[in-house]
């Protein structure tokens, strides 16, 4: 053997003992990366922990990150021996018309880790990586004779560099807020913040978003999740770490498991990574539903569009038979194809009549959603239709007659919480009403997490701090452009998100002469139809807008489409301003808002439109809309000057 051969062996013995006497042991055990090269995952164990850690394009974006489970039948997280990976492709392609493209390409390699506990059982982590995406999830196979178990807790987590900054919104605390409804992810946002100052003890709703320095952008969520599996969300910011927790034990009332009932085997949802040197991944990701698929078939071809919505602005006095006519009235002007009749109609109104109502929209070609209270047993709400949700015998019977009188859809409201237990009823209000044609909208309620793809009745929850809260908290009123500019770039862009808007009231009251001022322009409100995505949107419009605003922004929103064949990324930065360009068929809507205090000057890109001339609605100076026509030069650029609060839309 040759000196520098020994002196090989030598150093690396030396470096051992030194790993061995501090403690330190790390072992890389397999790896991958996207189709393109550019996003790359390696798994470890370290101390007897498997670890994961993810760079992209060279900078490291996550390091070495726990992995493993804690269940009734052993501990999957700590003394944990590396036994096998496997290493495969996956294409797949699917069309999906609920989201924010409608035809996906996806492609994937996938790494498959193989652990075992001191008790020599073992468990899974399978990981896809697509370009700018990790989705991956534990697997459970079954150990012997034992065919269940209950997930306690999860150790995955995400150790994110020293230098990041946060966009997060607070997870609500339990059995709180109006008749002890929360949690409903109905919080505003922290933006831009140090990652060390995320306190909460609740801890933060998904999805994520993430600033490292210059390195780049980093969204997390989950998806997946079902009747199978509890909801989750990120801890608070602990020992440098974000942590994957569990629900409060309080939720639902303190009733049913903060984990997971499982079969073996098993799988959990999937937890998912979109990373980016810029916003355009983030805004794009189809990640949501790339790794999810169909439950069941949809038992009717469903539509979508636009609805009108009385209750936002004319608040609880309208849900009588005389206002909803006159909403009725208001969608048949609109072209809109729905109306949403909201709380008490089964009080106020009655069902006989509402059979009556439900067939004078019917001759105005305006079908027909119904509010319903998803309660009996897990809060205090007391609006009624009541008790006609949460039983299979109730919902069954009122399903029925909701299909024998016409109905189209129904919102579902008040599911505060993300137990198992609650993932089980929207589960079963979904299936369900997909048995009686009916589509189904969630209010009051947790993220969506692939629910567009694996329900085909699915069309959207709230989720949000969302058109109600302008109504009542003058906070949000002014902070309403700022959260205009997240959503695209967190909330919405891995869900349909029910926001309730294009308020052109000047009052958000059906006086509409003094009160609740709107602090946004018309056009800002116009923008939102473009850059709020939900295929059946539920416009906050009033009787009074068919002649108190200018007849072209009449037209934008009898045009206006609910879903979309591509999405893109234009420009923009997380609160401050934000520009999304959508296609539908041939034609392409360029919408954008500012939410800084001074008027921003934008040279914006838009290849799509290069030398064409469009439709430009804007605000002047002094906020008031403008319609004209514009030209976009040859080479696709073109300067726009949007107003603090206000925004444009370009249309073609």
């Amino acid at each position: 053997m040759g000196y520098s051969r020994k002196k090989e062996i030598i150093t690396f013995l030396t470096i051992c003992c030194f790993l061995l006497s501090t403690g330190i042991s790390a072992q890389q055990v397999a790896n991958t990366e996207s189709p393109d090269g550019h996003l790359k995952l390696n798994v470890s164990v370290e101390n007897g922990s498997p670890v994961y850690s993810v760079s992209y394009q060279g900078e490291e974006i996550l390091e070495n990150s726990p992995l493993g489970l804690i269940t009734n039948e052993g501990d999957f997280h700590s003394n944990m021996s590396f036994v096998e990976s496997s290493n495969e492709k996956i294409k797949k392609e699917y069309v999906q018309a609920k989201i924010k493209h409608s035809f996906v390409k996806y492609e994937a390699n996938t790494l498959k880790c193989t652990f075992s506990n001191a008790e020599d059982k073992a468990i899974s982590v399978l990981f896809q990586v697509s370009n700018n995406n990790i989705a991956f999830r534990y697997e459970l196979p079954k150990w012997g004779d034992t065919r269940v178990c209950v997930v306690e807790k999860e150790a995955t987590g995400y150790r994110f560099p020293d230098n990041t900054k946060s966009f997060l919104s607070p997870m609500m605390r339990p059995m709180e807020g109006f008749a002890r409804t929360s949690p409903s992810y109905e919080s505003g946002y922290e933006t831009d913040v140090p990652i060390d100052s995320n306190l909460s003890d609740e801890g933060y709703v998904f999805p994520g978003l993430f600033r490292i320095d210059d390195n780049g952008w980093v969204l997390l969520s989950e998806t997946g999740v079902r009747s199978l599996y509890c909801a989750s969300h990120l801890s608070k910011y602990n020992d440098g770490l974000f942590s994957v927790d569990y629900p409060n034990q309080a939720q639902n009332n303190g009733f049913g498991s903060s984990g997971a009932q499982l079969g073996l085997p098993g799988v959990t949802p999937w937890r998912t990574i979109t990373v980016g040197k810029t916003l355009q991944p983030i805004v794009e990701t189809t990640i949501p539903w790339d790794v999810v698929d169909p439950l069941y078939e949809p038992s009717r071809d469903y539509h979508f569009g636009r609805s009108t919505w009385s209750w936002i602005i004319w608040q609880d006095n309208s849900m009588n038979y005389s206002d909803q006519v006159k909403y009725i009235d208001l969608a048949a002007a609109m072209d809109f194809e729905y109306i949403l009749i909201d709380a008490w109609w089964d009080t106020n109104i009655g069902y006989e009549r509402m059979e009556e109502l439900i067939d004078y929209a019917a001759g105005k070609n305006v079908g027909v959603f119904l509010w319903y209270n998803s309660n009996g047993s897990a809060n205090d709400a007391f609006q009624t239709p009541l008790n006609k949700m949460n039983t299979s015998i109730a919902r069954k019977k009122e399903m029925k007659w909701l299909k024998e009188v016409g109905v189209k859809g129904l919102k579902v409201d008040f599911l505060g919480g993300d137990k198992q237990e609650t993932m089980r009823l929207y589960e079963n209000i979904l299936s369900d009403a997909n048995d009686y044609g009916l589509m189904v909208n969630f209010h009051g309620a947790t993220l969506p997490r692939g629910w567009e793809r694996m329900y085909p009745n699915f069309i959207g929850c709230e989720a949000v701090l969302a058109s109600e809260m302008l109504v009542f908290v003058q906070d949000v009123r002014e902070k309403e452009a700022v959260y205009a500019a997240l959503h695209p770039f967190i909330r919405n862009s891995v869900a349909s998100m029910e926001f309730g808007g294009v308020i052109l009231n000047k009052y958000l009251n059906k006086g509409n002469k003094e009160g609740q001022k709107r602090l946004t322009t018309d056009v800002f409100q116009l923008a939102t139809g473009v850059l709020f995505q939900n295929p059946v949107q539920f416009f906050a419009l009033t009787p009074n807008n068919l002649t108190d605003v200018p007849a072209f922004e009449l037209e934008f929103l009898r045009n206006i489409p609910t879903t979309w064949d591509e999405t893109r990324f234009i420009d923009g930065y997380p609160g401050k301003f934000s520009v999304l360009a959508r296609r539908k068929g041939r034609q392409w809507y360029i919408a954008g808002v500012n939410a800084e205090e001074e008027a921003k000057k934008l040279s914006l890109k838009m290849p799509m439109l290069a030398g064409q001339k469009v439709t430009l609605y804007n605000d002047k100076k002094d906020g008031t809309p403008y319609m004209e026509t514009a030209e976009i030069p040859e080479n696709g650029v073109m300067n726009i000057t949007v107003q603090p609060n206000g925004g444009f839309v370009l249309k073609k």
